[in-house]
């Protein structure tokens, strides 16, 4: 492991936030644009706030906290994320994970081992209270990092109100969402909001050229203008624009039919929430150009884009935005995945046409 870093964009606030750390609140809300790097800011946070020699605020990274935190081994730094998250940080986040599921069988008497969990449990939340009822390390701060915190289910979310509610000494809640109105508003209320701006495109670019991303411009499109969204979308996908999504905008764009069932049969093999989401920022690109706007997701399907959406009728294409955002509610758990599909694949089609 290594300590985590304020990115460029994220100094000069974090600096700012952090000189008023002798009178922070007890409970932060981190929240932003998904893919700009609200957890980094979090993590980088922890450790400058446990830092015993802080430079201008931020950690030093040299010292014995420093040292700890980089290790993932302070004492007064606690994680709490879902299951599922867990695991995919590493080795030593699945073997709290498997720990967490023994201590889980041996108070129910189940011996069967269950699927990670994709909510923050109330059981997490609870397991905290010995460490609140302890003296901090050399008296300085206790930092809890939740994140996401729309992973809290309701029962969890109310645990962490009544901590919340009564907060312990000299420790502060740092908490990382995308999305501040799916958390429960009294959770809300006991929370100081810090939000986190999109950098600017120039300063996103110059970052991912850092990091070795070809075509940047097409990738941070793609992410919306979030880096690390565009970073990791450049890592896992082939391309910016999906070879599906350019099969169906070509034959849109002529006012033809694209072959749904090949199409569907290419997306069975995706996860539904990644071509949800690309059909989504593709209807977004559909607005903007039935108003004149130049595409903002996808500039390769450009001309594309324009000929569909002059051709089609707005109301039908706002009324098939709005059908695929109800389906996302589906997305984890689809009965038949090729058949959602090839429902959604026709009722784009359907939008689109005049």
């Amino acid at each position: 492991m290594s300590l985590a870093q304020f990115l460029p964009w994220q100094t000069e606030t974090a600096r700012a936030w952090l000189a008023q750390r002798d009178r922070f609140a007890h409970a932060w809300l981190i929240h932003g644009l998904a893919g700009i790097g609200k957890l980094q800011f979090a993590s980088a946070a922890a450790a400058s706030l446990l830092c015993e020699s802080p430079r201008q605020g931020l950690a030093c990274g040299e010292c014995a906290a420093c040292v700890w935190v980089a290790s993932g081994n302070h004492p007064d730094l606690r994680r709490i994320r879902p299951e599922a998250v867990a695991l995919e940080e590493g080795a030593e986040a699945a073997a709290e994970s498997e720990d967490a599921d023994a201590a889980a069988g041996a108070s129910t008497g189940a011996g069967a081992k269950r699927a990670p969990s994709k909510d923050i449990r109330v059981d997490q939340i609870r397991a905290l209270e010995s460490w609140f009822n302890t003296a901090t390390h050399r008296g300085g701060w206790r930092v809890a990092l939740l994140y996401p915190a729309q992973a809290l289910n309701v029962i969890s979310a109310n645990a962490l109100l009544k901590v919340l509610e009564e907060p312990p000494a000299h420790t502060i809640f740092l908490l990382v969402a995308d999305a501040p109105d799916r958390l429960l508003p009294t959770l809300l209320s006991r929370c100081r909001r810090l939000p986190l701006a999109t950098p600017g495109r120039q300063e996103a670019l110059q970052w991912l050229a850092a990091q070795d991303v070809g075509d940047a411009a097409s990738w941070l499109a793609a992410a919306g203008g979030a880096p690390l969204g565009a970073l990791r979308l450049a890592q896992t996908e082939e391309s910016a624009c999906p070879a599906w999504l350019e099969q169906l905008a070509g034959p849109l764009s002529q006012g033809q039919s694209p072959d749904v069932g090949a199409l569907a049969d290419l997306l069975d093999k995706l996860p539904a929430v990644q071509w949800i989401d690309a059909l989504q920022r593709f209807y977004v690109d559909l607005m903007l150009a039935g108003a004149g706007a130049p595409a903002r997701y996808f500039p390769a399907l450009g001309p594309a884009v324009a000929r569909t959406a002059a051709r089609a009728d707005a109301a039908k294409m706002a009324e098939g935005a709005r059908w695929l955002t109800r389906q996302r509610a589906l997305a984890g758990h689809p009965l038949n995945a090729k058949l959602f599909a090839h429902a959604a694949l026709q009722r784009v089609v359907l939008s689109c046409q005049a």
